[in-house]
This record gives structure tokens, C-alpha cells and sequence, in this order.
């Protein structure tokens, strides 16, 4: 088989779609990609088991069809050094020989057999949801609950983001046990329940490939796995197997002590604030009176502190409680809002925090840190 392609195109889909092969795979054949020509449209996938992603360039120039697996580090580090040019790729289906045609030379690799490479999971044709919706629902789902993700061996089902659809919402739910971030939107709406547990490697995946989209993604799920399909790219992944645990009841719903603050300014002062924390704990200590916060920290060891003032609009008691600054400084950089509101209702229990003025009517942020006993 033989075919042309700007050299260009084709490297910004090999680099796109080459983040999902693993540098620790257990079969040698996932350190290619499958190239497959079908008369004038080249497929290309790429996959660790787990999660395969496929995108396809139209062509104008080819002859005869087949596929062909062709190392994925080698071909991208060679069209790396081309400026942009037609490519020829002339291609021995029997002997996997691939020759690549330059304007001023030829380069020669050796394929495998394109038959030995892994199939995607297909999806069962009786269970499966299929919802359609905006790329950028699915993007803000992703980016702001993935930081919030955990690495737990022993949960595995903490490792992603929980997905549920209803006829109401959508909600993207994320939690390391520390921080929880929920996220809600009313546009997007299903004709039935259904819920999964999208991994964090497929959902990084996406997270790099939305922004690019110009269209409605459309996204199909059964019991084990999920395809979604963009525009010129699809995702599909094994889905993590387990029952979410009930997230709603560690979100307190009687917090009578609330503060809404600059955001930045918040930030910025955490960050100051927390190099003087305890290396081990990074405690910061916030304490709420009139309308003043005071954020401090210590390290006795090393006999430094730091405290900072901020003015803050307060309702509440005298309060004082102790958070992981690099959990809550992650929060803070998570949402996108000028002003921050935080609900308090006890040093023991979760401290929430949501955006003072939405990005859009139909969302709804919530974040929870769960506190770090003061010694006082």
C-alpha cells in the first residue's frame, strides 16, 4: 500500500494519540501504532490495553489498502525533524518493509504485522447509555475535579471520576478522602439514571484533546467500558469496576459560620504563609474574627512563623481551624471565580468552598477539605 500526507498533520495526530502508549507495556506490539488504509482515510491507533485512542486523516493520493504497525517513538521522533512537507509512505504488506519518501531522501523501517495489535473492547449492544454534549461541559467536568483524584492501590474506584447522568444533571465527582470537588450541570440532561468511573489516564486523555474541538462530543457506556467520540479523534477505555462510595453524606449541610474573600489574595497569602508551615503536616491555621482573617504557620523545629491579615466580609462566631495548605492552595487555584465563599461549621469537621459568582447559570461548584487537628 502506498499513500502521501503533509508531514505536519500527520505528527500532530501521531503526538496526540501517542500519550496513551505506556512506557511499561507488557506486550511489545502496544509500542507501535496501527496504521490502517482504507481507500482514501488512514486510521491510526494507538493503546495500552486499558485505554486505546484512534484518529484518522483524509487523503488524496493512495493506492491499495492493508495494516501495518509501525513504532511509534521512531516515527515521531523522525517527522519531528521534517518542515512541513508531503511525506510518501510506500509500504510491502508481506514483508512490513516502510519506506518513507522525503523531498530529498528515503528512510527505512520495519513494521509488524498489523493483525497482532489488540482490538478496543466493544460495547455490549443491550446495556449501553449514549449521551450527547457541548466539549465544553465534558472539558470543565474534567479539569476541575481531576486534581482531586486519588492514588489508592487499595480503592482502586477513588482513582477516577465518578460520572453520573439523570434526567435533571450531570455531576463529576472526584475525591482523594482529604478533598472532595463536585461538579453539576443542568443543560446536559439523559432519559434514564446511569452512572461510571472514568479512570484518570483516559480522563487526562481527554483533557489534552477537548480544548482542540470545535463540536458536541457524543459519549457511550455500559457496565465496563466507554467510547467517546470527538470530532476527529475516539477514546476508548476500560471503565474502573466498583461502587462509588456515598459522597453527599460527608458534605455538611448546617455550616452557620460563612466568609467570602478575594480569592487571589487568599492564594497568594497561603502560599507566602505556608514555606513557614511544618514540613511534614504544612498545618496553616486560619482565624475568623469580625472581618478579618489571620492565616498563620509554624515550624518549631526550625523556630520560624508566619502570620498575614486579610480582610474578609465574615458571618459567623470566632473561629479558628487548621487545613494542609497545599490542598487548600490547590482548591483555590481550581476555581476560576474573583471571590471565594467558605462555609464552616465546626475545627473537626469539612470546610466548604464555592465560587461567589458562577461562569455559567447552569453550573454548580462545590469543593470540601476536610480539616487537620491544631495543636494547640
Amino acid at each position: 500500500m502506498k499513500f502521501v500526507v503533509s508531514s505536519t498533520e500527520l505528527l500532530n495526530h501521531l503526538t496526540a494519540i501517542s500519550r496513551v502508549i505506556s512506557s511499561k507495556s507488557t506486550l511489545p506490539i502496544l509500542d507501535n501504532f496501527l496504521f490502517n488504509l482504507e481507500e482514501n482515510k488512514l486510521t491510526i491507533t494507538a493503546s495500552d490495553l486499558e485505554s486505546t485512542l484512534t484518529t484518522w486523516v483524509e487523503l488524496e493520493n493512495t493506492e491499495g489498502i492493508g495494516e501495518i504497525a509501525i513504532p511509534a517513538k521512531l516515527l515521531i521522533d523522525t517527522l519531528k525533524e521534517f518542515p512541513e512537507q508531503p511525506l510518501t509512505f510506500q509500504i510491502n504488506n508481506e514483508t512490513y518493509a516502510v519506506d518513507i519518501f522525503s523531498e530529498n531522501g528515503k528512510f527505512s523501517i520495519i513494521g509488524q504485522d498489523g493483525e497482532e495489535y489488540p482490538e478496543a473492547k466493544a460495547l455490549s449492544t443491550e446495556n449501553t447509555t449514549s449521551v450527547a454534549m457541548s466539549h465544553d461541559v465534558m472539558l470543565n467536568g474534567i479539569n476541575k475535579t481531576l486534581f482531586a483524584t486519588a492514588d489508592d492501590e487499595l480503592r482502586p474506584v477513588m482513582n477516577g471520576i465518578l460520572v453520573e447522568i439523570t434526567p435533571e444533571e450531570i455531576t463529576f465527582v472526584a475525591s482523594d478522602a482529604h478533598k472532595l470537588v463536585r461538579y453539576k450541570r443542568t443543560d446536559i440532561k439523559a432519559e434514564m439514571e446511569a452512572s461510571f468511573i472514568l479512570p484518570k489516564k483516559p480522563a487526562a486523555l481527554l483533557k489534552g484533546l477537548l480544548p482542540k474541538e470545535d463540536f458536541d462530543v457524543k459519549l457511550d457506556f455500559d457496565n465496563k467500558n466507554a467510547v467517546v467520540s470527538l470530532t476527529n479523534f475516539k477514546l476508548s477505555c476500560r471503565l474502573v469496576e466498583g461502587k462509588y462510595p456515598s459522597y453527599n453524606s460527608v458534605i455538611p449541610t448546617d455550616n452557620p459560620n460563612k466568609m467570602q474573600i478575594d480569592r487571589l489574595e487568599f492564594y497568594n497569602t497561603l502560599r507566602r504563609v505556608s514555606v513557614f508551615s511544618n514540613q511534614a503536616s504544612n498545618l496553616v491555621r486560619l482565624k475568623l474574627t469580625g472581618n478579618q482573617l489571620v492565616v498563620s504557620a509554624q515550624d518549631v523545629d526550625f523556630s520560624i512563623s508566619a502570620v498575614e491579615r486579610l480582610n474578609c466580609m465574615y458571618e459567623g462566631d470566632e473561629f479558628e481551624i487548621g487545613f494542609k495548605s497545599s490542598f487548600l492552595i490547590e482548591i483555590l487555584s481550581n476555581l476560576s471565580s474573583a471571590e471565594v465563599e467558605m462555609e464552616l461549621s465546626d475545627p473537626t469537621r469539612a470546610g466548604i468552598l464555592l465560587p461567589a459568582e458562577k461562569e455559567f447559570d447552569e453550573e454548580d461548584i462545590l469543593m470540601l477539605l476536610m480539616p487537620m487537628m491544631i495543636n494547640t
